[in-house]
């Protein structure tokens, strides 16, 4: 068994693809309508036919998808040139830091709430530390 990628759940499938073309510079690999796949794995579903097709009901839209539960993790090469071009049309959860662990990162909210991160590519050497 091999793990491929996570789907979140998007209202406005049409918003989202744009917003991960447009802001974060994704490849659609495959547009289905309901459901897109990114060059590396990446995917977005619309949430009321994906709940439909999962739970056999679409639950209350009451609550947002994103819940402060999940961190959607992406990696630039310029992560300061990824900032400049993002940060002014997303709501910024935090600028770019440097973290703990030695990698700098920052932190933002897709149109549904997810919460994603852009960091810098980290080297894993043999010390199983991430040198960025």
């Amino acid at each position: 068994m091999r793990f491929i990628n996570p789907i979140p759940f998007v209202r406005d499938i049409s918003r989202s693809k744009e917003f991960y073309e447009e802001r974060l510079g994704l490849t659609v690999l495959e547009d289905f309508g309901n459901f897109v796949l990114f060059e590396g794995g990446f995917a977005i579903h619309e949430g009321r036919s994906l709940q439909q097709t999962v739970w056999r009901e679409v639950l209350a839209p009451a609550e947002p998808y994103g819940r402060r539960n999940l961190l959607l993790y992406f990696e630039h090469e310029d992560v300061d040139a990824a900032f400049e071009r993002i940060a002014p049309h997303v709501e910024l959860i935090h600028p770019v830091e440097r973290q703990a662990w030695g990698q700098r990162v920052f932190r933002f909210y897709d149109p549904d709430g997810h919460a994603i991160e852009i960091g810098e590519p980290l080297d894993f050497g043999s010390s199983g530390k991430g040198e960025a």
